[in-house]
């Protein structure tokens, strides 16, 4: 992932409107433990202990509570099943897939800010005292 140096900045109204438009996703996806859910539940349907198993440190009531959020904005739905006793599996909706790209984009500024992380370790770790 590059940064454009020499792009154009944006006007004040794109700004604005872009500005919206990142506070709406982060007012929906804001948690520590959201994108992960999501992107837990996108490759397989799960019942609640298996997300919380898979999700190490998540409380139960976190939990429950992130669950019920993503279910009303349509990013997890929570399918009940009439056995003995009830089933319960969450899965990721349709919707939810259109984070793919949002995801993706997160996972490699993570990778390569890791890196400039260690980076900047090991020179400090290098310089004299």
């Amino acid at each position: 992932m590059e940064m454009m140096i020499n792009e154009p900045l944006p006007g004040k109204e794109e700004c604005a409107g872009s500005l919206k438009n990142v506070l709406d996703a982060l007012y929906v996806l804001n948690g520590k433990w959201r994108l992960a859910l999501i992107l837990s539940l996108v490759q397989s349907s799960k019942r609640f202990n298996e997300i919380q198993h898979e999700l190490t440190g998540i409380s139960s009531r976190i939990l429950a509570k992130e669950l019920k959020d993503l279910e009303l904005n349509d990013f997890v739905t929570r399918n009940v099943y009439p056995t003995t006793p009830v089933s319960i599996i969450y899965e990721a909706t349709e919707y939810s897939r259109t984070l793919k790209n949002v995801i993706g984009e997160l996972s490699a500024w993570g990778g390569q800010h890791r890196e400039k992380i260690k980076q900047s370790m090991r020179k400090q770790s290098l310089m004299p005292v």
